[in-house]
């Protein structure tokens, strides 16, 4: 078993970092009207594979309100989700999403940050079982695409996570709504899938907005897959500081 206490100075440098990060992060799901209670949570990657032969991970503890978050009560694991011992007093375990976040990080290395929310409207595309189609700008900005739905897998084990590597895996969205559960986002970092949760959620209810006034000759329109490609592409290279 791993001892945080007995690893390399800097690695012991890297966990703090990012247990501060992903505490502050935590507050971007309240703020954005994503999680209510203890719902949901934020993870993030610690690239430290060369120094002691793996990769760790820091998350939210299991059932603790986002006002009683601190860096101090961020768990930290290892890839196959165990908990490492770290000597803090209040020993909390790990979200119950732990191993679905594990499985992830172990099967898609360019993934350092994953991210579970319950926002209404992309819970309940996830409940019809429904993509979110592409019809606006800035999906085909943010995902390239539809965002697509994932099987059915409940908690408890890797299941979940086998289903986000299953259908996000050579797919251009960042996020994936698991069937009767709801969105899950990853990306390079913990703050661009806290990012790709928020426009999830946005997106999820404009697009059910303009649904609801369809009528047989005004209905949601699908953009050119060509124009999505051009959107994408300049979005993801080109918008922004570089």
């Amino acid at each position: 078993m791993l001892v945080l206490a007995e690893l390399p100075a800097a690695v012991q440098e890297q966990v703090a970092a990012c247990r501060a990060e992903v505490s502050a992060l935590h507050a971007e799901l309240p703020r954005w009207g994503l999680v209510v209670w203890t719902a949901g949570n934020v993870s993030a990657r610690v690239r430290c594979r060369e120094a002691i032969g793996t990769d760790l991970m820091v998350i939210k503890p299991s059932g603790v309100g986002y006002d009683e978050l601190a860096p101090e009560r961020m768990v930290v694991c290892d890839l196959d989700g165990n908990k490492i011992v770290d000597g803090t007093p209040d020993r909390l375990a790990p979200s119950s999403d732990t191993a679905a976040h594990a499985y992830v990080y172990r099967e898609m290395d360019e993934v350092g940050g994953v991210v579970h929310t319950h926002s209404t409207y992309a819970v309940a595309w996830a409940a019809r079982h429904e993509p979110i189609p592409c019809v606006l700008t800035m999906m085909a900005d943010e995902f390239g695409g539809e965002i697509p739905v994932g099987p059915v897998a409940v908690i408890g084990d890797d299941s979940i996570g086998r289903g986000i590597v299953e259908t996000l895996r050579g797919h251009t969205s960042p996020a994936v709504l698991m069937a009767n559960h709801g969105p899950f986002t990853i990306g390079p970092d913990a703050r661009f899938a806290v990012k790709a949760a928020v426009m999830c959620e946005e997106v999820a209810r404009t697009v059910q907005i303009a649904r609801t006034g369809q009528t047989p000759g005004n209905t949601v329109q699908p953009l050119d897959p060509a124009l999505v490609a051009r959107l994408y592409d300049r979005y993801q290279n080109v918008y922004g500081q570089r």
